[in-house]
C-alpha cells in the first residue's frame, strides 16, 4: 500500500490513541510488525504546542520512517498552519482526527463531531492538502449516528480535497467503543475510492484481520485496543496474511522482555515520576492474561521508583516461567 511515495508494509498499522501511542509505543510496534504508527492527536492550537505534553507527542527524534502526525481542530486556516508546524518538526505524513468520539474533543466540534458539517469538512481537508507537500489522510467514523451514516460521502469529499488514504473505524460516533463493528459502510466506502482504505474496529487476531480484508476489499487493517500489551499482534497477523499459517504464541520469556523493554523506555522517554506512573496502565495491559495479574498489578501499582517497577515486573514473569506461584504477599 502506497501512502504518497512511501510504501507502507506490512499492511497492518497502529491506530493513534491518546495516551497510548507515545514515542515508546510506536516505536516498539513498528519493531514488531507494524507497518505505520502515527502520533497521538496533537492540538491546533498553537497556545498549548509547548506544553510538556505537547512536546511529548511531538518528539519523533530516531523515529524510523515514516512519521505520521495526527493533528485535530476544528478550524481549517490553524490545521493548516499545525500540519505545517509538524512537517517542520519531522512529521513526513499529516494525520486528521475525524475518528475521536471523547466528549472533550467532540464538545469543542472537533473529532468526530466534524462528520455533520461536511461542508466544513471540505474546507479543512482542502487547506490542510494545500499547506503541505506530504501526504495526508484521514481518520474518520462510518457516521454520526446509525440514522446518519455519511462515512461514504466524507470519504469522497476525502478523495476530492486530495487525501492520500482514509482509514475507516467501524463505529458511528455515538456507538464510541460499545457494540460490534459494521464492515458493510467500510466496504461501500472502499468501493467508491480509488485512494487506498484502511479498516478500523475489533480486529483483535489474524484471523479477523484476514476476515476484514475479504469482506471490506480494504488495502489494510489498523489494530487499536487489541496492540495494548499486545504489541506482537501486528507481526503475528502480518505473517498469517503472508502464508496463511498462524504463529504460535509469545514465550513467557518473550514477553517479560518485551515488557522490560518497554518499561525501561518509558522511564527514559519521561523520567520519573511520570515514567512510572504513565507505565502503570502499560503493565495492566501485559499482565491480564496472566495467573494473578490482579495481585500483581495491586502490588506493582504501589511502586514509586523505575528500580522498584523492574524488579517486581522481572520477578513475577521469572515466577511464571519457573511455574511457581509469584511471591506477591512479600512484595506487598
Amino acid at each position: 500500500m502506497l501512502i504518497g511515495p512511501y510504501d507502507i508494509a506490512p499492511n497492518v498499522l497502529l491506530a493513534p490513541m491518546a495516551g497510548v501511542t507515545d514515542k515508546p509505543f510506536r516505536q516498539l510496534c513498528k519493531r514488531l510488525g507494524a507497518g505505520l504508527a502515527a502520533s497521538e492527536m496533537t492540538i491546533s492550537d498553537p497556545r498549548f504546542w509547548n506544553t510538556r505534553k505537547s512536546l511529548h507527542r511531538m518528539d519523533h527524534a530516531g523515529e524510523p520512517a515514516p512519521i505520521s502526525v495526527q493533528i485535530a481542530g476544528t478550524e481549517p486556516r490553524q490545521l493548516a498552519e499545525a500540519a505545517r508546524y509538524n512537517v517542520d518538526h519531522g512529521a513526513q505524513i499529516i494525520d486528521i482526527n475525524m475518528g475521536c468520539p471523547a466528549k472533550k474533543v467532540c464538545n469543542a466540534w472537533a473529532g468526530s463531531a466534524l462528520m455533520r458539517d461536511e461542508a466544513l469538512v471540505a474546507r479543512i481537508l482542502e487547506a490542510v492538502v494545500a499547506a503541505v507537500e506530504v501526504p495526508v489522510t484521514l481518520k474518520i467514523r462510518t457516521g454520526w449516528d446509525c440514522d446518519h451514516r455519511n462515512g461514504p460521502a466524507i470519504a469522497r469529499i476525502a478523495q476530492q480535497a486530495g487525501i492520500a488514504a482514509l482509514a475507516v473505524h467501524g463505529r458511528t460516533r455515538d456507538q464510541h467503543y460499545t457494540g460490534l463493528a459494521e464492515y458493510d459502510t467500510i466496504a461501500a466506502i472502499k468501493a467508491v475510492l480509488s485512494i487506498p482504505v484502511i479498516a478500523n474496529g475489533d480486529i483483535d487476531s489474524p484471523r479477523k484481520a484476514a476476515a476484514v480484508l475479504r469482506h471490506t476489499g480494504c488495502d489494510a487493517v489498523m489494530v487499536g485496543r487489541a496492540a495494548q500489551g499486545n504489541p506482537w499482534i501486528f507481526g503475528r497477523i502480518a505473517h498469517y496474511l503472508a502464508t496463511g499459517e498462524e504463529l504460535p504464541p509469545p514465550s513467557l520469556e518473550f514477553v517479560r522482555d518485551t515488557l522490560l523493554g518497554h518499561l525501561h523506555e518509558l522511564h527514559a522517554f519521561y523520567g520519573q515520576p511520570q515514567g512510572v506512573r504513565i507505565a502503570r496502565k502499560h503493565l495492566g495491559w501485559y499482565a491480564k492474561d496472566h495467573p494473578e495479574s490482579a495481585a500483581f498489578r495491586a502490588v506493582v501499582n504501589r511502586a514509586e521508583t523505575a528500580e522498584a517497577q523492574i524488579a517486581l515486573t522481572g520477578d513475577y514473569f521469572d515466577a511464571l516461567i519457573a511455574g511457581v506461584p509469584p511471591s506477591l504477599a512479600d512484595a506487598a
